[in-house]
């Protein structure tokens, strides 16, 4: 045998021993596949190795799908896994949703699968969701009642539970169940608000359902609101009354506040008029000052005699006894 013939050989064996090797790696996968009636060719298996893609779990995925009567190739498997979302679950969804008599193809449970990823959701809640009605309660920034003011000022605190289907059609890019509790709170509250007093919403807690679920809260939603509960309705603070008190007090520190500045006015006003007493007072004694002056001067001139002056002085002690007299002793003898 010429050595050429011998390279040859050489070469086919080892391509042969690839071959059997790469066959007795992926035999059992193959052969699982195959008793499964979801055959999957060698070929495809060789280059789900070549892709990084796990033979064995989309394997598992489709025989999952193919027992369940659903048909699912290996391409939108693959797919589906390169695309980071979560293969199993999503299998299982879809089968729920068929055994459920819920239409859900495929790409639409790919869909979902991927906008839940990393939130708290997840396809399968959607669709057990989807399957068995789910009861939120109506908790809003943390306080167990929805309160809202009647127009008789009386507050009334309310408990509501609301039962909520997934909508698989919608669910891809729509609110979540925080929105549906923020809708659902504020039309309790517009509810109470408009109610005439406090007595209707305690004789009637349906006109508020029956109100809230007249406005359409679910769309744009995910959900499909099924019915929405009052569990309790309690009474609270007369918050009427209360503001009315408020408004009273803040009247009255107004009124103070406008009082004090017309009694500063007031009394500057009256420091100004005592300024101006003390002003006179200071003129009539320098105006008296000079009336003995003129008097030396007329009795000099001879304008004014010496018994004149006399009957001047007479006539001023009698008329100092007489105020003396018209006086209450007790201006005269004030208290000490």
């Amino acid at each position: 045998m010429t050595p050429i013939y011998l390279i040859l050989f050489g070469i086919g064996g080892v391509v042969l021993l690839v071959v059997f090797l790469i066959i007795l790696s992926f035999f059992s996968t193959w052969l699982k596949a195959l008793l499964a009636k979801a055959h999957v060719s060698f070929p495809n298996l060789v280059a789900m190795r070549l892709r990084g893609v796990p033979a064995s779990a989309i394997v598992d995925a489709r025989i999952t799908a193919v027992k369940a009567g659903i048909e699912l190739s290996t391409d939108e498997l693959e797919s589906h896994y390169l695309a980071e979302g979560n293969l199993h679950p999503t299998v299982r969804a879809i089968i729920a949703a068929q055994k459920a008599n819920i239409t859900l193809g495929w790409a639409q449970a790919c869909a979902i699968d991927l906008a839940t990823k990393g939130t708290s959701k997840s396809v399968i809640e959607a669709v057990q969701t989807s399957i068995n009605p789910k009861v939120i309660d109506c908790v809003i920034e943390g306080r167990d009642t929805i309160d809202g003011v009647a127009k008789d000022g009386i507050q009334v605190k309310v408990r509501a539970k609301v039962t909520v289907r997934s909508n698989l059609e919608r669910y891809v890019g729509s609110a979540q169940e925080e929105t549906v509790i923020a809708r659902v709170g504020e039309s309790i509250v517009s509810t109470i608000g408009s109610s005439e007093n406090y007595k209707v919403v305690l004789e009637n807690p349906n006109s508020i359902t029956d109100s809230v679920l007249r406005r359409g809260l679910d769309v744009g939603t995910a959900f499909e609101i099924l019915s929405i509960d009052i569990a309790d309705v309690d009474l609270g603070e007369n918050r009427g009354a209360q503001l009315r008190a408020e408004q009273a007090e803040s009247d009255k520190i107004v009124a103070q506040a406008q009082a004090e500045i017309r009694r500063a006015a007031a009394v500057a006003v009256e420091q100004e008029m005592k300024a101006k007493v003390e002003e006179m007072q200071a003129k009539l004694v320098e105006a008296q000052a000079l009336v003995p002056t003129a008097m030396a001067d007329a009795l000099r001139a001879g304008n004014l005699g010496v018994m004149d002056y006399m009957r001047l002085k007479n006539i001023q002690a009698d008329t100092e006894m007489r105020d003396s007299i018209s006086k209450d002793p007790e201006d005269l003898n004030p208290p000490t």
